[in-house]
């Protein structure tokens, strides 16, 4: 009597599909969900100094309340050469930043009753101040430093070509400073610092200016962190 091996269902492609399909649905979800956002930590110090009682009389009496008119002003080195484009986005950032507190630009650029100087800075470093140059096992990405080669037999062998690459580390500040047209007294300034790897982007820098008007008029003395959300 012939002996039949016993009966297993076929495990078919469609069984699995639904499985699979919910899954890389989840994975699509979660990569977009960590990739929706990045933050922009800042350290920022304001100075306010709204009234001054040795001051002229014609300098404002209080702290202004929104909404305020008021017109950019450039130094020399931002008015010309090509500083000047770069100038010109940075007030646009700077202009969408103000909107935010309620300072509009006036139509009437010399009747504006406050002028704001902005300004930005950025040095770019090697690699992070905590990265070993001289790292004698990892390079920036997690390859060891005198690198892994694969021969054509598939076997890994030590290898000095590929060495250690460092990714780039970049420290920025923006800066924006409040006069009283009339008088040219500074009454507020307000700096944002932030390091990272971050390429430039218009984003990263209107968070910056965002973080130096967090608290605007009237800031709170001393350094503080102001953190700031950004949509990728």
């Amino acid at each position: 009597m012939t002996k039949h091996p016993p009966h297993r269902p076929q495990r078919t492609a469609h069984r699995l599909y639904p499985l699979k399909t919910a899954l890389a649905a989840l994975t699509v979800s979660l990569l977009s969900g960590c990739a929706s956002v990045y933050l922009v930590d800042n350290q920022v110090q304001s100075f306010a100094r709204w009234t001054d009682t040795a001051a002229p009389a014609t300098t404002p009496a209080g702290v202004p309340q929104a909404p305020q008119t008021y017109r950019f002003e450039r130094l020399p080195s931002q008015g010309a050469g090509p500083g000047a484009a770069g100038q010109d986005a940075l007030e646009n950032l700077a202009r969408v930043a103000l909107a935010k507190v309620g300072w509009t630009p006036h139509d009437t650029p010399t009747a504006a009753q406050w002028t704001v100087q902005v300004s930005a800075g950025t040095l770019r470093l090697p690699r992070a101040p905590w990265d070993d140059p001289w790292d004698e096992h990892w390079g920036g990405f997690g390859f060891p430093r005198h690198g892994l080669a694969i021969t054509a037999s598939g076997h890994i062998i030590g290898s000095p070509l590929l060495m250690r690459m460092d990714m780039p580390y970049y420290k920025r500040e923006v800066s924006l400073v409040v006069r009283h047209a009339a008088s040219a007294r500074v009454v507020y300034e307000s700096r944002a610092a932030h390091e990272g790897r971050w390429n430039s982007m218009p984003g990263l820098w209107g968070a910056m200016l965002d973080a130096a008007l967090r608290d605007f008029p009237t800031p709170p003395d001393g350094v503080r962190q102001v953190n700031i959300e950004v949509a990728r």
